[in-house]
């Protein structure tokens, strides 16, 4: 098959999921998200649980491209994904490290959103569909051993990458609802302080 197709296909259930929900995410709203005549989705994908790991692969591969670019050594220019980084060399100390996570974290209001907004329909799905539990597993999972790696290359204390995984996990939510109040109530109105001083909180004060 047409892997550029596919692929059109697969960001087009993401924007469905975004926009609609789960129980807006059908073959005929793929197509036309997609302006592929009718019944090409369906010709891809032939269930809906198709379409459901279709966009749930495109999710992962989506994240995992952009985080790993993040992790280039290098100065980092906020253009980052959600929670989560990739394999590279890493930042090469703290400051370093803040700007990273705090670009992953901006992301998640703007050029991710759609990503996000879909990643977390399809966790809400995976309550009730286990294969796709199983399938989404292993990202979220990854976020806990990527970021023990950026706190080594960063020459931070190893041990901190569960607090710091589960604080950044946390604050997604707030950051797509973009509730203001809420915002400055957790510190997410300015994300470059946020990351900085939740680094120092789960590494210690000489991280500051």
């Amino acid at each position: 098959m047409n892997q550029d197709r596919r692929d059109r296909l697969r960001d087009a259930a993401i924007a469905v999921l975004a926009r609609e929900g789960g129980r807006g995410l059908t073959h005929r709203a793929v197509d036309e998200a997609a302006a592929v005549p009718t019944g090409t989705a369906k010709n891809y994908f032939p269930t809906r649980d198709a379409l459901l790991r279709a966009a749930a692969e495109r999710c992962a591969e989506r994240y995992h491209a952009l985080a790993e670019a993040l992790a280039e050594p290098g100065p980092q220019d906020g253009a980052g994904a959600g929670a989560g980084a990739g394999p590279g060399a890493g930042p090469a100390d703290a400051a370093q490290l803040a700007a990273l996570l705090a670009g992953l974290l901006r992301d998640t209001a703007g050029p991710g959103r759609t990503r996000v907004l879909a990643y977390l329909e399809l966790q809400a799905e995976a309550a009730r569909r286990p294969w796709l539990a199983a399938l989404l597993d292993p990202v979220a999972a990854a976020d806990f051993a990527a970021h023990a790696h950026l706190l080594r290359a960063a020459g931070l204390p190893a041990g901190p990458e569960r607090a710091l995984t589960l604080a950044l996990h946390g604050a997604i939510p707030h950051l797509l609802t973009g509730a203001p109040a809420t915002l400055a109530a957790a510190g997410l109105d300015d994300l470059d302080r946020f990351t900085r001083e939740l680094l120092a909180t789960v590494c210690g004060e000489e991280t500051r």
